[in-house]
This record gives structure tokens, sequence and C-alpha cells, in this order.
């Protein structure tokens, strides 16, 4: 493509694209665990377990998704993402049992995780000026369909085909295909190069050596695991915590995603302007506090877990955005480094939370003759780790400051 200003329009549609699928693809488990709990007769740490094999296959794809773009290119290694998320799609609705559904999932995740490196490496060679605003723009279209994907999830498997409902296999079967429409224009645009600047290129001896590295990866990590942990659980604990219809409690979950895409719409210059560290600070803490007043108000307070969207959206892509300003050269080993790390957090966050509804249950909940003190330690977990979040980038931004670099 030889023209630059066609060229770029292009790769937007390739980024925005990957992330509206991306979205779809994460975010319509919600209404669809609760079928496959039933049809596979699952208790909460094998959900626990499925979710959490799902966050390997994902950390699997991040570990050598920087190489593989090395390899054989940008362009490719998006490609490879969009084609492995639709054979995930298939083998869904094939799957006949808690195996091979694991499998399915295990699939999915890693051409999730290869999408996600993938786009966050093409997203940092593009945006080189406004970043944290461009950054969360290309993330809103995440969220963006994410608001949709729980209702339109719901209502798919309820519709009838062939004399019978859809279900959550053709479900996924259908919304994973659309993971073939960025494969076009990937095969025609020109993707940018590493970014040229001056100073070292990064490399893993030295993040590995570098304290603020280290300190980032836990900010991001105790951020995502908040984040993505409200797609997997909101529905749940609203179901068997006040007794919600399926249908009412995906639309809290589309309501939570609502704020959580208006969030990175218009949060990004207030990032810009603020300084990134300083911006996670403020709102993972607004999150964390919404989700835990959420849960000591109780029902009537259900709407707090929505608005804890408003802060829980910019972590990731800001955090995207200090790891292309402060490593512009070898930014897909910083981004690879960063996002495989908080890939391990996510397996252990998962396996945490399933367990810790089954254990407080056990200890607490049958003396007390209330299980709903299992849904709340679960749910009273994520909350923390937005409170963690906060926490640590308090630190981030004074490591920052002391060393005068211009990021924070």
């Amino acid at each position: 493509m030889k023209n630059p200003r066609i060229n770029r329009w292009i790769l937007l549609f390739v980024v925005f694209g990957g992330f509206l699928i991306f979205g779809l693809s994460e975010n319509i488990k919600g209404p669809a665990l609760p079928s496959m709990q039933a049809e596979f007769s699952l208790n909460e740490s094998q959900l626990g377990v499925l979710l959490a094999l799902n966050s390997l296959g994902y950390l699997l794809a991040c570990s050598f998704t920087s190489v593989l773009a090395d390899k054989i290119g940008i362009r490719f290694t998006g490609i490879l993402a969009f084609v492995s998320m639709t054979l995930a799609g298939v083998f869904m609705y094939l799957s006949k049992g808690y195996p091979s559904l694991t499998a399915s999932y295990f699939l999915l995740y890693v051409g999730n995780g290869i999408l996600e490196i993938g786009l966050g490496i093409m997203a940092a060679r593009i945006f080189t000026k406004n970043t944290g605003t461009m950054m969360n723009l290309a993330h809103f279209f995440y969220g963006l369909s994410s608001i949709g994907a729980p209702i339109i999830g719901a209502s798919m498997m309820g519709w009838d085909l062939a004399g019978g409902e859809l279900g959550w296999r053709g479900m996924y079967l259908i919304l994973l295909s659309l993971s073939v429409l960025p494969i076009i224009p990937s095969l025609i645009g020109r993707f940018p190069g590493e970014h040229q600047s001056d100073g070292e290129a990064a490399s893993f001896r030295g993040l590995l050596r570098d304290p603020i590295a280290w300190l980032i990866v836990a900010v991001l990590s105790f951020g995502v695991i908040s984040e993505l942990a409200v797609g997997s659980w909101l529905v749940y604990y609203l179901e068997h915590a006040y007794d919600w219809p399926l249908t009412r409690a995906s639309g809290m979950l589309s309501l939570f995603f609502l704020f959580f895409t208006l969030s990175r719409l218009f949060a990004g210059p207030m990032t810009d302007k603020i300084g990134y560290s300083l911006s996670i600070t403020l709102f993972s803490a607004f999150s964390g506090l919404c989700s835990l007043a959420a849960i000591f108000i109780g029902e009537i307070g259900a709407i707090l877990f929505a608005i804890a969207g408003i802060g829980i959206a910019p972590i990731y892509p800001t955090v995207m955005a200090l790891l292309a300003k402060r490593h512009a050269k070898g930014v897909g080993t910083a981004i690879t480094f960063t996002v495989t790390l908080m890939g391990i957090a996510s397996v252990i966050g998962n396996l945490l939370i399933g367990f810790i509804i089954d254990c407080v249950n056990e200890f607490f909940g049958k003396s007390f003759g209330n299980e709903l003190i299992g849904l709340q330690a679960g749910y009273g977990f994520i909350a923390a780790m937005a409170l963690l979040c906060s926490f640590c980038s308090i630190f981030l931004y004074r490591m920052l400051r002391a060393q005068r670099e211009t990021v924070y």
C-alpha cells in the first residue's frame, strides 16, 4: 500500500477490528459459563481450573509471540491469531466433555494471547504521539464489543434453530467465526517496522535486573486480574447471591462494560496530561473501593459493580503506553516480558477465586448457614486486586520520578 494515509486507515482497521473481536471472544463466556456448568456438572473449583488453563494458554502465547513476530512478521502473526480463534469456535461446538471443552478454550486463549501481543506491538509502533490517548482509544474498541457481548451471547443461546436452541456451542461457533474478517486488511496493509530511537534496546536480561520493570509487572498483574475476573464472575455472583435471572445479570455485566468503554474513550487524554502512573493510582483505587462498597451494601448497591468499570478500564492501555514510551526500541520485548509475567499472575488469580469461594463456604458458610459469604470473599479478592494495583503504582510513580524518567 503506497498511499500512507490509506495504509494508516487499513492498519487502524486491523488494530481496532482486532480489539473488537478480542473483546467479543473474551466476554461471551459470562452468560455461557452457567450453561456449561449445568451440562457438564462442574463445581466452582473446576470452573476456576478451566479459567486458569485458559490463562495458561494465553501465557504460552505471550511467551513466544514477540519472537514469532520477529520471525514471520507482525502481519502473519495477527493472521495466525485470527485463524486460531476461528478453529477454537469449531472445536468448542464439537466438544463432548470437560476435557475437550478445556482444550478448545485453551486454543482460544492461545489465539487471544498472540493477538493481544501482536496488536500491542503494532499499536506501539503506530502511536508515537499522544500515546496514552491512542492506546486507550484502541482498547476502547475492546470495551465497545464487550458491552454487547454478554447480552448478545445470552440472546443467541436462546435462538431457535432446527427445532432446538442454538445454545452456548452454536453461539461460540458463530461469534468466533467473525475472527476471519480482519484477515483481508491484514493481507493488504503495509505494517511498520521497529521504531528507531536513541538509547539501548530492551532486552530480557536488562528487564530482569530492572526493579521498575518488575513494579510495572505488579501494577499490570493486579489490575488485569481484577478486570478479567469481573467478566468471568460477575454474572455468576449476581445469579447465586441475589437469585437474579441470567438476562438481568448479563445486563449488569454489559453495564459494567458500558462504563468501562466510556472510560477508555474519555480517560486517555487525562493519562497523557497528569502522567501514566498517577492515573493508574487514582483509577484503580476508585475501582477497588466501588467493588468493596457493592459487596457490603448488598443487592441495592449492585450498580457499583458496574461503576467500578470506570476505574479498572484505563489500567491496561495506560501501562502499554508507558512501555511504548519507556522502551521505544525493543517494545515487543518489553511487552512480552510484562504481559507474560502478568499471565502467570492471571493463572494464579483465576485459581484462587474459585478455591476461595469453595473454601470459605466449606469452613464458614455451613457454620453460619449462609453460602453468600463465600461469594463475597471471592469477589472481595477481586476488589483487593484493584487496590493492590493502586498501592504498587504509588511506588512506581516515586521510582520513576526519582530517576527523572519523563514517562511517569
